[in-house]
């Protein structure tokens, strides 16, 4: 399974502060946004990604996240001179998809929760077909929504409906086989001109290829896509980490507790950390599974 992550755009909803950087690489609370995304990816057992942003940021995304070795993962970027659809992605991305499944995610979306992780590498393990998730909003016009049947099977989708037919939404982050670049390069640009990732979804459901996992109470997303969102998202990981002591989303424990790095690779990114919380942290992590 193959990753990426969309980083594109200009932000404009969060201008002036995404004049001069991508929105995805502002902090939501003590990491780069793009952490959180990638955290996702990570936990799904995914190792190899491919970051897509504007031709101006890329040089930025690479100082930050490098080649990938120090996490054990694979690191790959590509430019995207102007937005043209999610669905775009597969398309700019196909010499890294290299016929393989491959998992979509958008770079200012948040999820956190309990069972969240089983459902991702459960996604992760398609070999045929497409894997989204349904998530209860109370706003669903603001979104692309999933209708289901008794049985929770899609029965339709629908991109920001006037009148939803339902109140589950479609998170953004989404799980295909090989066939997804054909389907995609196929695909007509809406009225909006972008090639749509819901109209991508409708060939999988036309085909009886997709399957639905409903993700529920205990799971959180959040959008940081506007100055309030991104605020709410800083004030639920700074209140959930305070109060449980676990840092949310940090790509190097991950790392080493899905065993893509060793206890002495972790302790040379401890070494290198140059912010005393995040160093005491990964230190302390050290210790535990030393002693365990």
């Amino acid at each position: 399974m193959r990753g990426i992550i969309l980083a594109g755009g200009s932000g404009t909803r969060l201008h002036p502060s995404t004049l001069s950087v991508s929105k995805q690489l502002l902090p939501v609370y003590d990491k780069p946004m793009v952490y959180y995304p990638l955290s996702t990816l990570m936990l799904a057992g995914v190792r190899e990604v491919l970051i897509i942003s504007n031709p101006e940021h890329l040089d930025a995304y690479r100082a930050l996240l490098g080649e990938g070795s120090v996490w054990g993962m694979r690191f790959a970027y590509v430019s995207q001179s102007s937005p043209r659809g999610l669905a775009d992605a597969f398309i700019l991305g196909e010499d890294f998809i290299d016929n393989e499944p491959v998992a979509l995610m958008l770079g200012d979306n948040i999820l956190y929760g309990s069972g969240l992780v089983e459902k991702l590498r459960s996604a992760a393990e398609i070999k045929r077909g497409a894997v989204i998730f349904a998530y209860l909003v109370k706003d669903p016009e603001r979104f692309g929504i999933v209708e289901l049947d008794h049985e929770q099977k899609p029965v339709s989708l629908e991109e920001k409906p006037s009148q939803p037919k339902s109140n589950y939404a479609v998170p953004g982050v989404y799980f295909y086989d090989a066939k997804v670049v054909e389907y995609a390069k196929s695909l007509k640009p809406s009225k909006r001109g972008e090639i749509e990732i819901t109209d991508l979804n409708r060939i999988y459901l036309a085909q009886k290829e997709l399957e639905v996992k409903v993700l529920g109470r205990g799971v959180a997303w959040l959008d940081a896509g506007t100055p309030e969102a991104l605020l709410q998202a800083a004030n639920f990981i700074q209140a959930v980490q305070d109060r449980q002591g676990f840092k949310i989303s940090c790509p190097e424990e991950i790392a080493y507790r899905m065993k893509f790095i060793d206890r002495q690779q972790l302790a040379h990114i401890k070494d290198e950390c140059k912010n005393p919380d995040y160093k005491q942290y990964l230190d302390d992590l050290i210790v535990e599974t030393t002693i365990e």
